[in-house]
């Protein structure tokens, strides 16, 4: 997984968890769950690592 893999999930994750699911497209909703899973097996960069990086 690249850094913007890592990026797009860490975008997903705080959408998931600032938005209620109910106002997510149905194509979202599918990549919500999809970020969800690969989050699940560990394949995310926490928020705070990504600015490190771009300090």
């Amino acid at each position: 997984m690249d850094k913007l893999d890592s990026i797009r999930l860490e975008l997903l994750r705080l959408r998931a968890s600032l938005l209620p699911e109910e106002e997510l497209s149905e194509e979202e909703i599918k990549e919500l769950e999809e970020a969800k899973k690969e989050v699940s097996q560990g394949m995310y960069v926490k928020l705070e690592e990504l600015l490190k990086e771009f300090d």
